[in-house]
């Protein structure tokens, strides 16, 4: 068993030691060839040493075999021997033209900053042994094409660096083009640098802290750069391409409308692009071209809003009311969209007109596309407009002016700086305010009374009808009419006479009253209770009835009418005054009726009745069984 055992051991520490010695071998590697790459461009070379014994990191030499050499061997750069250069690379490793960079230790790559016809050839790459034994290989070689610069870019119009009014629609146009027997793509990107940046453009020339705005890519897709994506989806920034004459591609880019941010140096860039053999793009080639600088007018440094007519006005009621709002410095060559607004803060006192406090609220309005809308006040919308004059110059008009329409006018102005038609979302451009003008209304003088009060009759039961007279009076020039509104309270509870002792009860909370009804000035009448049936009429020119029919307990409460007064300018039309009054209140009680006394009776004595039966029949059951039970006994 033993002479059996020895040779299996020998035979697997063998293997085991071939494994080793395999996974161990000394393995360089460098891309698959041919590669193509441009004459006056940068060429790149990684190399790697895996599988190797010895220190971390190894060390790299490069050789060169031309096609014209005979297979003689030039020596290119090596990372231990300052002296391997051979003559014809010398001066360029000198000189940092041709050097090694390292990537870690065991990974370098050749760079040629800029190829030359004659480095076409096989490249080697050869990594001096730190092995114990020679296995694997120590080199290994890829073929270098050298192609000619054929990549051409220009433009069609340059940016002299004139302002340019914020809005304004900007166009670049970039012509590239590439004439090569490989099979290579061209990428267009359009972008910008901040002011005072110098541009490198030419043969390997490189623009750096550069924003990029807008690019076809080598797969002719559509990329926006990370600063422009929002305006590219909201159609702000495009790019197309157009075949020129030539065989020239025509790319333009063009920015609706061109923001203060935008003021900065421009240029295109141009790329030429080939798939290598391990199916990875590679950049061969790119130029740079400036196309110019430019600068962004502010909208806010040339944009007035004024309104007229200037300071304050004072009008008689039904006068007509005509306010105007010149918007100035708008550029002409701008087309943009105007949302004009008036509003007013501002209310209506028996003394005076505040114009200084309140809420400022929203007239009317015109939007970019014309569209004239009004705000709270929809009444406003038959007896008043607002119309565009002219370019820049927007009318409101209030037919028959309300002592309502005092107030601070100011208009409004929001600028969407080369959006004819924004949409709800788009943020303007610029909003600004116009001086305000004072708008006072001479009122007449107008007193109201009203008095209300619950006619004598009968005492008031469920069931019966609650009539109350409320005595409104208008005095006042001129036609005017009142328009009374009743409200209910309910009655307040009783407070007890409070002890010496016991602490103050707190004092009660007076309650929202409940709208009945109202006869508006105009005669319609308004019934807003839903319990009982109410109806509301006009006695006389000054007195005014309620009824609420069928009475209920929900009916009790204590009643006031409210009076406005409503006069009428000299066109017809009604305007409320603001003068009004509130009338005494008058309380409402509803008592039981005959029937309902007449029942309590009746059900004490069937109560009484029923009582007293039960009490005899219960007596009488009690003997009975109680004499039962002594006869049985005796027997």
């Amino acid at each position: 068993m033993r002479t059996m055992m020895a040779p299996m051991q020998t035979v697997l520490f063998v293997f085991v030691h071939w494994v080793l010695q395999y996974a161990t071998c000394r393995d360089v590697t460098l891309p698959n060839g041919p590669l193509f790459r441009v004459a006056g461009f940068p060429l790149s070379l990684p190399c790697s040493v895996s599988g190797y014994e010895g220190p971390r990191t190894q060390e790299f030499e490069w050789f060169q075999y031309r096609d014209d050499s005979g297979g003689r061997q030039i020596g290119v750069v090596s990372t231990r021997d300052k002296g391997f250069p051979y003559i014809p690379f010398q001066a360029r490793v000198r000189n940092g033209e041709v050097r090694v960079e390292r990537d870690s230790g065991d990974k370098v790559r050749l760079v040629i900053h800029r190829l030359r016809a004659e480095d076409q050839g096989k490249y080697e790459c050869y990594t001096p042994s730190t092995d114990s034994t020679y296995q694997g290989n120590y080199s290994a070689s890829v073929t270098v094409k050298v192609i000619p610069d054929t990549l051409q870019v220009s433009y069609t119009r340059s940016l002299t660096g004139q302002p340019m009014p914020e809005g304004a629609e900007l166009t670049l146009t970039c012509s590239a083009s590439i004439q090569s027997e490989q099979l290579t793509h061209l990428s267009i990107i359009f972008g910008k640098r901040g002011s005072g940046e110098a541009a490198d453009s030419g043969a390997g020339g490189e623009v750096s802290n550069v924003r990029e705005i807008i690019a076809i890519d080598k797969f002719l897709g559509v990329v926006p750069g990370r600063f422009y994506k929002k305006r590219y989806d909201d159609g702000e920034i495009t790019i197309e391409k157009r075949n020129g004459e030539g065989g020239q591609g025509v790319y333009m880019m063009k920015m609706r409308a061109v923001q203060p941010d935008d003021t900065g140096s421009y240029f295109c860039e141009a790329s030429q692009w080939i798939l290598d053999p391990d199916r990875s793009w590679q950049k061969i080639a790119q130029r740079t071209l400036d196309i110019g600088n430019l600068t962004v007018q502010q909208l806010a440094e040339s944009l007035s809003v004024t309104s007229s007519p200037k300071g304050e006005v004072t009008l008689q009621i039904g006068s007509p009311l005509i306010l105007t709002c010149e918007v100035l410095g708008l550029p002409s060559e701008v087309n943009s969209g105007l949302l004009v607004q008036w509003m007013k803060r501002g209310s209506v006192s028996r003394e005076a007109v505040v114009g200084t406090g309140g809420v400022e609220v929203e007239v009317a309005q015109m939007s970019p596309d014309g569209i004239v809308s009004w705000g709270d006040d929809l009444s406003r919308a038959s007896g008043g407009s607002v119309e565009k004059v002219e370019v820049g110059k927007y009318a409101l008009k209030l037919f028959s002016a309300r002592p309502s329409d005092s107030g601070v006018y100011r208009c409004v102005v929001s600028v969407y700086a080369g959006r004819r038609n924004p949409g709800l979302s788009t943020p303007a451009t610029l909003t600004q305010r116009s001086e305000g003008i004072t708008v006072n209304l001479k009122t007449k003088d107008v007193l109201v009374s009203a008095v209300a009060q619950l006619p004598r009759g009968p005492l008031l039961k469920r069931g019966s009808t609650i009539t109350l007279i409320c005595n409104a009076t208008v005095t006042t020039t001129g036609p005017a009419q009142a328009q009374v509104q009743w409200l209910r309270w309910p009655i307040p509870e009783p407070v007890a006479q409070r002890k010496s002792d016991v602490a103050p009860p707190d004092p009660p909370t007076v309650q929202k009253p409940t709208l009945i009804a109202a006869l508006m000035y105009n005669g319609v009448s308004n019934i807003y209770a839903n319990g009982s049936e109410i109806s509301i009429d006009r006695l006389s020119a000054v007195s005014y009835r309620l009824r609420v029919h069928v009475a209920t307990l929900e009916d009790q409460g204590m009643y006031s009418c409210h009076a406005e007064a409503w006069g009428q300018d000299p066109h017809g039309g009604w305007y409320n005054t603001g003068a009004k009054a509130e009338s005494n209140a008058v309380t409402v009680y509803l008592y039981a009726r005959a029937t309902d006394l007449l029942l309590i009776p009746l059900v004490i004595g069937v109560s009484s009745a029923l009582f007293v039966g039960i009490f005899i029949i219960a007596t009488v059951t009690c003997c009975f069984m109680k004499r039962l039970a002594r006869q049985r006994a005796q027997k």
